[in-house]
């Protein structure tokens, strides 16, 4: 399994430019907010204890952000859970709104990803690697954690993969 810093040297190739970097600081969360709601239809219930499909992924997601780096997991994790909340508060609307919002934030989302890889001049990382899609979000939750000064280590490892 690739390191953590493998995964978002990788990802980071596709993200040189900071405007790149900015609209997707808005689009992942909206496309994750947007699975998530998405996701949250239908549930079950084992054992007085309501289970999702976006229950699933998260959790999934989650153990694997967790064997990357604990503290980042653990940052993710509750991002997620909150995220998976959010879902289950939308799915509880009508139909209509309940796609509406998950379609919405969805499309509004891969518009920003999509104006930033303008900016970039290269397409996203998910076309060339799959496991893009699950790197993205772990991406922005670094990207802010290292604009607030923390993880500096991995940050100059990544870096240090560009000079």
């Amino acid at each position: 399994m690739k390191t953590i810093t493998e995964h978002l040297a990788g990802y980071a190739a596709y993200h040189r430019d900071r405007r790149n970097i900015m609209t997707h600081l808005v689009g992942i969360p909206l496309i994750v907010i947007a699975i998530e709601i998405l996701l949250s239809r239908p549930t079950w219930f084992i054992a007085d204890f309501m289970l999702s499909p976006a229950i699933i992924v998260s959790a999934i997601a989650a153990l694997f952000y967790l064997k990357l780096d604990v503290a980042l997991g653990i940052l993710m994790t509750l991002l997620l859970g909150l995220a998976v909340w959010l879902g289950s508060q939308v799915a509880m609307l009508e139909t209509s709104l309940w796609l509406a919002w998950g379609i919405g934030l969805f499309v509004v989302g891969w518009i920003f990803q999509f104006v930033g890889h303008y900016f970039e001049g290269r397409k996203p990382a998910f076309v060339d690697d799959i496991m893009g899609l699950a790197i993205g979000p772990l991406f922005v939750v670094a990207e802010v954690v290292f604009m607030l000064g923390g993880k500096k280590q991995l940050h100059q490892s990544i870096e240090a993969k560009f000079k």
